[in-house]
């Protein structure tokens, strides 16, 4: 059976960095480390006055197209995921599409285009859409774009407003991919929640303290939901854990429960059982009660393993880096923690060929998916192709005023004019309102 999957990857940052320790903090009162230590972030990047999810989206295809030769006839769909849609009707694919024609010869007349929302689940719902639009013979030898792309920010003085980042990540979906091939299985974990929404507004009304009990309770039930097809796995089978990464913090309560659950019934869970005792089974307890109690000493025992933190250092750590530069990306998040695992591993001469990837996505709402990806031969030349380190080093640093004012920029409710703080070179921008109320978009060389 030929490989589908991730042939290659690009990404496109905003142009403004705030900083989180030195600039935010101070203006919060807040001591630094509640950033670096408890969220685990350094830095948010943030759109300067004339970006948005369509320049970003744009940018990053346009990359991607041109480091691999492709020419609009080349592809067959374009699938754009974000939360952060400023039409209920026209979806952003065919902004991204229009944009692209602008600098490719030809059009995307051809090809299917569409917008996938189901929070930050729903750029690997895309990448689904996109493999199984391949598997089923329907894309007459032409290639998928898919494109996560946010602008995810909060309300001012907002609990999330820390989290906040913009970016997209744009994937190429083929068959005989270079990077990665994506696993038949999958597993799901999914309810209705309200743990974090958007009911016709731009900002999301959040309940933290949910969100984060209902991102856990989601992802534990697609690792079971995945080990009930795929069969057992185990800790050693996966090279790297990329997660959906709102922001590290999160990341770092998941794989704990990750681990718990993969260590269940291994050679690996005898071995630690000898120094914190036995993994609680529910049939043990008279009550739920009594079995959770249990259940959270042995997890808080087994964090503190050295077995623990060293696959955790070794398999999610590499995860996080580029997540605590730039923040939350939303539907890109996971594929940034993709991007980040891959990247340590070809700085390091780490050779991947062949290793697996545990890929963990989530969606407030709300949804989990697991899935395994097979690293592909190719995959060092593709990541060593990235310009991540260019697009983080040129970002302007923000002052706090003029983070207020950017701000205020892309609030939808306040008709506030800021001036550019950074100078569009080779890019696409924001061109201003056309006769119905959309937004225009033109190239500058």
């Amino acid at each position: 059976m030929t490989e589908v999957g991730i042939d290659a990857i690009e990404i496109r940052t905003g142009n403004l960095r705030l900083d989180l320790p030195n600039t935010f903090a101070p203006q919060k009162g807040e001591d630094p480390e509640k950033y670096t230590k408890g969220l685990g972030l350094t830095g948010s990047s943030f759109p300067d006055s004339y970006e948005d999810i369509v320049t970003m989206a744009a940018n990053a295809a346009h990359r991607l197209m041109e480091r691999k030769g492709l020419e609009p006839e080349d592809i067959g769909r374009i699938d754009v995921a974000t939360e952060s849609a400023f039409d209920n009707s026209k979806p952003v694919s065919t902004y991204v599409a229009g944009c692209l024609e602008q600098v490719f010869e030809g059009d995307f007349h051809h090809a299917n285009k569409g917008e996938r929302k189901f929070a930050c689940i729903a750029g690997t719902q895309s990448l689904d859409d996109a493999y199984n639009w391949i598997r089923a013979g329907r894309n007459r030898g032409r290639a998928a774009i898919v494109i996560a792309t946010d602008t995810a920010l909060y309300a001012r003085d907002d609990p999330g407003e820390a989290t906040q980042g913009a970016g997209a990540v744009a994937m190429l979906i083929d068959e005989e991919p270079d990077l990665v091939s994506l696993s038949l299985e999958q597993g799901y974990g999914s309810a209705d929640e309200t743990d974090f929404l958007k009911p016709n507004q731009q900002f999301p009304s959040v309940d933290g303290k949910r969100s984060v009990q209902v991102y856990l309770a989601r992802m534990r039930e697609a690792l079971e939901d995945y080990k009930s097809v795929a069969g057992d796995i185990h800790p050693d089978d996966f090279a790297y854990g990329p997660f959906h990464t709102p922001f590290p913090g999160m990341v770092r309560k998941a794989a704990v429960l990750a681990y718990r659950n993969l260590i269940r019934d291994t050679d690996i869970e005898d071995v630690i059982g000898e120094q914190i005792g036995e993994q609680p089974r529910r049939d043990e307890f008279a009550d739920d009660d009594a079995f959770v109690d249990a259940l959270t000493d042995y997890t808080d025992a087994l964090s503190e393993t050295e077995r623990y933190q060293h696959w955790y250092s070794a398999t999610i750590e590499p995860t996080l880096g580029i997540a605590r530069e730039v923040g939350n990306w939303y539907t890109a998040s996971v594929h940034l923690a993709r991007i980040s695992a891959l990247r340590h591993a070809a700085e390091n001469d780490i050779d991947l060929a062949g290793d697996r990837l545990l890929v963990g996505s989530y969606g407030s709402g709300a949804q989990a998916e697991i899935h395994t990806e097979t690293v592909q031969d190719n995959w060092r030349e593709e990541i060593e192709a990235l310009n991540v380190d260019e697009q983080l080093d040129r970002r302007y640093d923000l002052t706090f005023a003029e983070y207020e004012d950017v701000h205020d920029a892309h609030n939808h409710d306040m008709d506030t004019e800021t001036e550019e703080l950074t100078t569009p070179e080779s890019e696409f921008v924001f061109d201003g309102w056309g006769r119905m109320g959309e937004r225009k978009y033109r190239y500058v060389e």
